[in-house]
């Protein structure tokens, strides 16, 4: 006799429902190894990235030392040029023309690779950036906190069309 109150199992069930979840185990099993995979490509992916890029670092440092280097060549070759004048037959003014002839190229150089001079004139607005304040000097029809005179040139440099200050400029200022 049966009672209707009591589950029946059907084996059939479940052997079915552990053949789907063996499957569904199996489908899981293989997404992990797919995934352990990919990410292993990416680690590897990344790493040869980064190498690369500070192989090119490395490479582009050492072009542009280069080019400069190459550039400055004429310089010194003027130098040595100069130093070569017997200085019994130079007067002195010949030396002073030869010296700024070469400043004016090592000039010409640094121009050429985005150096520029901050050179302020008086009465120009004192910038604590581009300048620095090295004494206070009172000078008559020049009003207060605004340059006086410039002691020493300062320097700046492009990079990536952003200017930037190597070195200020050494000045004087009026007073307050």
């Amino acid at each position: 006799m049966s009672d209707d109150t009591t589950p029946h199992h059907d084996l059939s069930d479940e052997v079915e429902s552990a053949a789907q979840l063996a499957d569904r185990v199996a489908k899981l099993e293989a997404d992990l190894a797919d995934a352990n995979n990919r990410y292993l490509r990416l680690a590897a992916d990344y790493q040869n990235s980064q190498r690369r890029a500070l192989q090119n670092e490395a490479h582009a440092k050492l072009h542009g030392m280069a080019a400069v280097t190459q550039s400055i060549l004429s310089v010194l070759d003027h130098f040595d040029l100069a130093l070569a004048i017997d200085p019994t037959k130079a007067s002195a003014a010949q030396v002073i023309d030869g010296v700024r002839v070469i400043r004016d190229e090592l000039m010409k150089t640094l121009v050429g690779h985005g150096v520029g001079t901050i050179l302020p004139k008086q009465g120009d607005p004192f910038e604590p950036g581009r300048h620095e304040a090295v004494m206070h000097q009172p000078v008559d029809g020049v009003g207060p906190g605004l340059v006086a005179s410039c002691f020493q040139p300062g320097y700046t440099i492009d990079v990536a069309g952003t200017e930037r200050v190597i070195r200020p400029a050494k000045v004087a200022v009026t007073p307050a």
